[in-house]
């Protein structure tokens, strides 16, 4: 792992205005998703057979949703990047790869947990816990790798506008229940001005009833204070 404190002071100072980052909200969701559900399962009852599949599939689907994420950065974002400096995305492409096999084992290990006698499933949940641990790490430190290496190679070839479109197109090719998963993470992770940014540019650019299912999904997850600024801010009944 590296550490670099400089890092921070120098983002701090930076006066430049901020460009396009088509990592910055998906990896906040990402972050949390990861988060919530190794938590949850490193506090699964192991008695509790209920507690148990509801934790399992819980974990199963945190890591389709991983897999998902990491084809739309395969399919959309390193071809851009190569397109301009080939080789700049094979470190983490092949990062992708072992992140591939980790979710398979994984899975395999969920599968494991579900199917085991009652007398080994602590010893399996807590080795499970631990794969899941150190997936999270690497993704954490992974992630980061994207956000500064990674940009570095986008904005130097990159318009803001032709950023956008290329998110543009990568959002277009998730699925409608993905893209709940998506929201659902996403906006109770934002802060409040990148939240409301966000519902505002979709209640200007997406059909209505994009809009209501946006709201409908985050705000149960959202603080009551944390409502209020989002109402405030789009001028919603609260």
């Amino acid at each position: 792992m590296q550490f670099n404190p400089q890092e921070i002071a120098a983002l701090a100072q930076a006066e430049a205005t901020p460009r396009m980052d088509m990592y910055a909200f998906i990896h906040k969701a990402l972050r949390a998703y990861m988060s919530d559900t190794l938590t949850g399962l490193g506090r699964v009852d192991v008695a509790d057979d209920l507690d148990v599949n509801q934790t399992c599939a819980r974990v199963l689907q945190l890591l389709d949703f991983c897999r998902s994420h990491l084809h739309h950065e395969n399919d959309f974002l390193h071809p851009a990047m190569e397109r301009h400096v080939p080789g700049s995305a094979a470190a983490v492409a092949r990062e992708h790869m072992g992140h591939e096999q980790a979710i398979d084992a994984l899975a395999a290990g969920t599968a494991q947990l579900m199917a085991c006698a009652h007398d080994r499933r602590a010893q399996v949940a807590h080795a499970l816990y631990q794969q899941l641990a150190l997936f999270v790490a690497h993704n954490f430190e992974h992630m980061h790798q994207e956000e500064t290496a990674h940009n570095a190679v986008l904005w130097a070839h990159y318009s803001d506008a032709e950023l956008a479109a290329i998110e543009g197109a990568l959002v277009a090719s998730i699925p409608p229940d993905e893209m709940l998963v998506v929201l659902r993470w996403m906006l109770p992770s934002m802060a409040p001005a990148e939240r409301a940014m966000m519902l505002a540019d979709m209640r200007r650019n997406a059909p209505p009833q994009a809009f209501d299912v946006a709201l409908a999904v985050a705000r149960p997850h959202l603080s009551q204070v944390e409502w209020g600024k989002l109402a405030r801010a789009l001028d919603l009944a609260q």
